[in-house]
């Protein structure tokens, strides 16, 4: 399989125990201003955010980061992972405290919290814990952080977006590639395996999904690659990911093999267009809602829009799926450093799909794209 080439990435700026330490201050900060008395943090990619420290999420050991307005972030693990939280890049900025099997956790972590107070936890905390908190402290209460705080993760400084663009870049790369591998005679999950081994290739450290979906599966659009062997006049929606340095790529295009119909033509064109509208409604201060209206608005003219199922767009970070979501009655006015997705389709249930996305940052006068292949579509073989 024949790859691109290109001169060696830039390195980049690892972030700092100072960088850790504004975004533990940030998210103390914008929980007191939601009148919240803290947040509580468990494994996953909130804790790495926030610290640099990622353990396994799937251990039952309690592990926590504690923060609040006014007091010094403390991160609680048991005794056997101590060695490794205190590599954490965010470490040095945090008190550390470790309890060993055998002892109650919760006890050693109920003095950091206001017994009155109502805390914004981590989606992923294991309700084991959150029950056993509230057996503990029975006048706190509690509320799902992506309600409470659901920017936290959303605006990113330039670090950020370098490592984002050099995961989209990676994404595009790998696109390129593809063009150049055989569809016709070949299973969905052969091609899906190519995407993903070109994603790594390219620098990705994880592959998070590789959808392929040709003829009438791709009118599924979360189709996961199955046995179908893709045939010559197939359309093939193309939906690939990971993470790069740490930050998500997500990129679609809707390939054909060989020569496509008027129609199909016709649609992919339509859901160009769309995408168009949705990059050009990309402004600061504009409800995110806009994206979704301006994409839509295209599609349903053209008397496609029963044929678009989904919102437009997710944002994207840490994880391929974040806040903001660009749909309608999200009415959060868009902010330079935010990214998220812009993936108009159309899908013709039992015939074909189509789907164009590009991951977007807000810039201060508009959007900037971090995927750059051609939108038009591309005939392979």
């Amino acid at each position: 399989m024949a790859t691109t080439t290109g001169n060696p990435e830039p390195a980049l700026a690892p972030f700092t125990a100072d960088d850790y330490r504004a975004r533990m201050a940030r998210a103390a900060a914008s929980a007191a201003g939601e009148g919240l008395a803290g947040v509580l943090v468990a494994p996953g990619p909130d804790l790495t955010y926030l610290t640099g420290y990622r353990p396994s999420a799937d251990t039952e050991r309690l592990t926590l980061l504690v923060l609040a307005a006014g007091q010094d972030p403390v991160l609680v693990v048991p005794a056997l992972e101590a060695g490794d939280a205190e590599r954490a890049p965010g470490a040095p900025v945090l008190t550390l405290r470790d309890w060993t099997d055998g002892k109650d956790p919760y006890a050693l972590t109920a003095p950091l919290l206001d017994p009155a107070g109502r805390f914004g936890v981590s989606d992923n905390a294991w309700a084991m814990h959150l029950l056993a908190f509230q057996r503990a402290l029975p006048g706190t209460s509690y509320v799902a952080l992506t309600e409470a705080l659901p920017m936290l993760r959303a605006v990113k400084d330039a670090r950020e977006l370098a490592r984002a663009e050099a995961a989209g870049a990676a994404a595009d790369a790998a696109y390129g590639d593809i063009l150049g591998v055989r569809f016709a005679g070949r299973g969905e999950t052969e091609v899906a395996a190519d995407l993903a081994a070109l994603l790594l290739r390219h620098g990705h450290s994880q592959v998070d999904f590789t959808v392929v979906g040709s003829g009438p599966n791709g009118a599924n659009p979360h189709h996961e690659a199955g046995t179908r062997v893709i045939e010559r006049g197939d359309m093939v929606v193309l939906d690939f990911g990971g993470l790069k340095h740490g930050y998500g790529s997500d990129t679609t295009r809707t390939v054909h093999v060989g020569e496509p119909t008027a129609e199909e033509r016709a649609v992919h064109d339509l859901v160009r267009e769309a995408q168009q509208a949705g990059f050009e409604a990309v402004r600061p201060g504009v409800a995110c809602q806009e994206v979704d209206r301006a994409a839509r608005a295209v599609i349903d003219a053209a008397g496609y829009g029963p044929y678009f199922i989904h919102r437009t767009g997710h944002g994207i970070g840490v994880t391929t799926h974040e806040p903001p979501y660009m749909i309608e009655g999200e009415e959060r006015p868009m902010v330079p450093g935010m990214c998220f997705s812009i993936e108009p389709g159309v899908y013709l249930p039992g015939r074909f799909g189509v789907r164009i996305e590009d991951i977007v940052t807000v810039t201060e006068d508009g959007g900037r794209r971090f995927n750059n292949t051609s939108r038009e579509m591309a005939l392979v073989e």
